[in-house]
């Protein structure tokens, strides 16, 4: 609740209620602090000390000094206290809640004082605080404690899109399109390449936060991918505008091309992968730079030493701290890292968001009311969202269900692609892309999380699937399709092969349609049949064994059902892997750009 809708919000300023508190150490929120009922006693403003302005006399909430030890000596409740410690910022007095007699003076010191419990406190607030710092960054300063006051709100730029999900749910995963324009608006930004440039999605990334919030996923979607962009709905000031979509296009045409908005993005990344997309955050090159400063730098580290024409980045190998234009450097170096394509410019973006969430993690920030409300001010001037998300409240409710995820457990990986023929752009891998796509879909992690689970009484039952594997290649099966899906059996065929099953056949349709799956094996085949469940993600009801089997010389028989979602992608998301090969970062690991 803030100062506006207690009613108390005309001469307070928002930081002025966060003080700090001798007795905890820790900066605290007073709400219920009245200008209207401060002492005449108290004292007055101080003139300003000579010295480097402060955040609160450039922008910063104008209550909060840091490095202000001038202590006050008035004695009412809306004076400032002498805390007696030098050096001290003191704490304002306050109207206790809990009167004895009722009439909001401050009861004698120790009268109706519970103890409060450091570590749940302190847990609390770090809670409170890093709200957001997992939706890339982006809401990391939007959703902290104190900037759910209305001052931070105008910051927020929003576009109001057609389509999409009707926002997140708290008991629901959530999927967030974190998009990074190539804009070049903004001081100092024109001398980056095409001044002209209106903005195309230079970085994409899809971020996933499972249903129950211990893990998440972020996607990287290569600018350069070739991909369809479906028609699109955009709001204009004279109504509903279709723009067309078109085939076999550059994935960051999907924004600013043909007047297309985000919503034309999130529309696009649905197409493409099938997951339906809740909200929208943008920025361009300016949040790099102002992000990275405001969390006073971010930890890089280079395998080799970087002198880039192109990008300006000079680093010596080794570690080091980015902040402002060389931070924006680092994220935009492409040829002077990996291949010297745009997917080693993904890596190494990976690499700078990890390290910055683990800053966003640490103390320093964590325990820094100058850090946090810069990260605050920097964080919402940067934003563009849709309007689901478009106010400060909406954005640390967001926040707050995106702050359970333990950076640990928060996995960076990138569409599988491989080169086009042009050299200059990349196609989808289908056989990768399509089960890492279901897994997002299906809510599976790319972490191991751990799982509490209740030991069993009785020892479990040997089932289809304990037991010994065959190698790939000594697997023999013959393919029918009991789907509605056209062709399944031929793809499944080929995936297999590429699988290593070579010793597989595609024997078209069955005989009839079936609701699940079904994979029938002798009794001499239960190695291959666990194989090849592995292979294909199948439960353990889909295996069916037979009476008799012609000593291993028939193949298996695998019979396609209405669940088969696509070659490659597992029957049973339970059984989901994440494909082998593909490119993972770590959050809570720091790896060196090579």
């Amino acid at each position: 609740m803030d100062a506006q809708s207690r009613g108390r919000a005309d001469d307070i300023d928002p930081a002025d209620q966060w003080v700090y508190n001798p007795q905890t150490g820790n900066y605290e929120l007073r709400l219920d602090r009245n200008p209207a009922q401060s002492s005449p006693s108290a004292a007055p403003e101080r003139p300003r000390t000579p010295g480097p302005r402060t955040p609160a006399e450039d922008g910063a909430p104008g209550g909060y000094r840091p490095g202000n030890t001038t202590t006050g000596t008035g004695t009412g409740t809306g004076g400032r206290e002498d805390t007696g410690v030098p050096g001290q910022v003191p704490v304002p007095g306050q109207r206790s809640r809990r009167s004895r007699d009722g009439s909001g003076d401050t009861p004698p010191p120790g009268a109706g004082r519970r103890k409060r419990k450091q570590g749940a406190t302190r847990k609390k607030k770090v809670l409170m605080w890093t709200g957001g710092t997992l939706a890339l960054l982006l809401t990391a300063g939007a959703v902290t404690g104190y900037v759910i006051y209305q001052r931070l709100d105008g910051n927020i730029q929003t576009v109001d899109i057609v389509g999409g999900s009707g926002g997140f749910k708290k008991d629901q995963a959530v999927n967030i399109l974190v998009i990074g324009t190539d804009k070049r608006t903004g001081k100092g930004n024109t001398a980056y390449g095409d001044r002209k440039s209106q903005g195309h999605a230079d970085t994409t990334i899809l971020f996933h936060v499972s249903k129950d919030r211990s893990n998440a996923t972020a996607l990287s979607i290569p600018r350069d991918l070739i991909t369809d962009i479906p028609d699109c709905e955009t709001k204009t000031g004279d109504g509903v505008t279709t723009i067309p979509g078109k085939s076999s296009t550059r994935f960051n045409e999907s924004l600013g091309v043909g007047g297309r908005d985000p919503g034309c993005t999130m529309r696009t990344v649905k197409e493409l992968t099938g997951i339906e997309v809740d909200h929208f955050m943008m920025a361009d090159f300016n949040a790099v730079k102002e992000l990275s400063t405001a969390v006073g730098g971010v930890e890089v580290c280079l395998a080799k030493p970087i002198k880039d024409k192109d990008s300006k980045l000079n680093l010596s190998a080794g570690k080091h701290v980015v902040k402002g234009e060389e931070a924006l450097a680092f994220v935009r170096t492409r040829k002077s890292v990996g291949f010297g394509s745009d997917l080693s410019r993904i890596e190494i973006q990976q690499q700078f968001l990890s390290s910055m969430i683990r800053k966003m993690k640490s103390g320093q920030t964590l325990t820094s009311p100058t850090k946090m409300w810069d990260l605050a001010n920097a964080a919402t001037k940067a934003l563009t969202v849709d309007t689901g998300i478009g106010s400060i409240k909406k954005l640390q409710s967001l926040g707050m269900e995106l702050a359970k995820v333990d950076p640990k457990n928060i996995t960076f990986t990138t569409v599988p692609v491989v080169d086009n023929e042009d050299r200059s752009s990349v196609l989808l891998q289908e056989s990768k892309a399509r089960p890492l796509f279901s897994m997002i879909k299906n809510d599976v992690s790319l972490t191991e999380v751990e799982k509490k689970e209740k030991a069993a009484t009785t020892k479990k039952a040997p089932g289809p699937l304990d037991g010994s594997r065959a190698q790939k290649s000594d697997v023999r099966v013959a393919i029918y399709n009991g789907s509605d899906t056209r062709g399944a059996a031929g793809a499944t065929l080929t995936w297999l092969q590429g699988q290593g099953v070579s010793k597989s056949s595609n024997e078209a349709n069955a005989p009839q349609k079936i609701a699940a799956t079904t994979l029938e094996y002798g009794p001499n085949q239960a190695d291959q049949a666990r194989t090849l469940a592995d292979l294909m993600g199948l439960p353990a009801t889909a295996l069916k064994q037979k009476a008799e089997n012609s000593q291993g010389r028939e193949p298996m028989v695998l019979t396609l059902g209405a669940d088969f979602q696509g070659a490659g992608i597992p029957v049973s998301p339970a059984k989901a892997k994440a494909p082998e090969g593909i490119q993972k970062v770590e959050a809570d690991k720091q790896l060196c750009a090579k």
